[in-house]
């Protein structure tokens, strides 16, 4: 089977780096969905407004490399630790396909790129390829009780934010409301602890330099 993308993802992130590592964690990062040439007929999408999550099928376009490991080192578990590959997330898959789901805030329809999608919550770097888009069904699709694996025992470590005056200012509200909700969740990767070492992230056309001393993250510059 051949597959074709059916849409590209915008969002702020312009490489992997500092992506939310699940889709509805940074519920106040927005992204957009621009449907390919060929697939702008508004038919495609009526009935989807109805809808408050709709599920994303999309690919890791970002790692050009086939995995050719069976098992992975979750952030969940500190990075050192090993679990198969099918037991996670991993973006390092054998096939490069990723699944989130994500908030439906609104569809632009009177676009000059066709119908546009705008949506929150998403863990997509900018420019991803979407391969298909399908409706979030609760009764089919929530599992409330369900067991979670490792994903039960370890909880992430929420960091404590600090961003000077003078560069929050750079931001609009809602930017700046997704950049400190990112910057929580600790970009790092788990087994870095260096207080003295700057780490970089691009986001919303700005280079963000912070560093991490315990549970306190401090934006230095952008």
């Amino acid at each position: 089977m051949e597959i074709t993308p059916i849409a590209t993802f915008h969002s702020p992130f312009k490489e992997k780096f500092g992506i939310p590592r699940q889709s509805g964690i940074v519920s106040a990062l927005e992204g957009t969905i621009v449907l390919e040439p060929q697939f702008r007929n508004p038919d495609s999408l009526r009935g989807l407004d109805e809808f408050d999550y709709i599920w994303l099928i999309w690919e890791f376009s970002a790692n050009k490399h086939a995995s050719a490991s069976p098992t992975v080192r979750p952030p969940r578990l500190g990075g050192n630790t090993r679990v198969g590959v099918f037991a996670t997330r991993s973006p390092y898959r054998y096939n490069r396909l990723g699944l989130s789901a994500v908030k439906l805030e609104r569809i632009e329809l009177n676009n000059p790129q066709g119908p546009v999608i705008h949506v929150t919550g998403a863990d997509l770097m900018d420019g991803t390829p979407i391969y298909d888009i399908k409706p979030y069904v609760t009764y089919a699709d929530a599992y409330p009780e369900a067991r979670c694996g490792f994903v039960d025992s370890n909880d992430w470590q929420v960091l404590d934010i600090d961003i000077p005056d003078e560069i929050a200012q750079q931001f609009s509200p809602k930017q700046l409301d997704a950049l400190r909700q990112t910057l929580a969740l600790d970009p790092r990767p788990h087994y870095h602890d260096d207080p003295t070492k700057v780490y970089g992230m691009r986001f919303a056309h700005h280079d963000i330099h912070f560093t991490v001393d315990g549970k306190k993250l401090k934006v230095i510059e952008i």
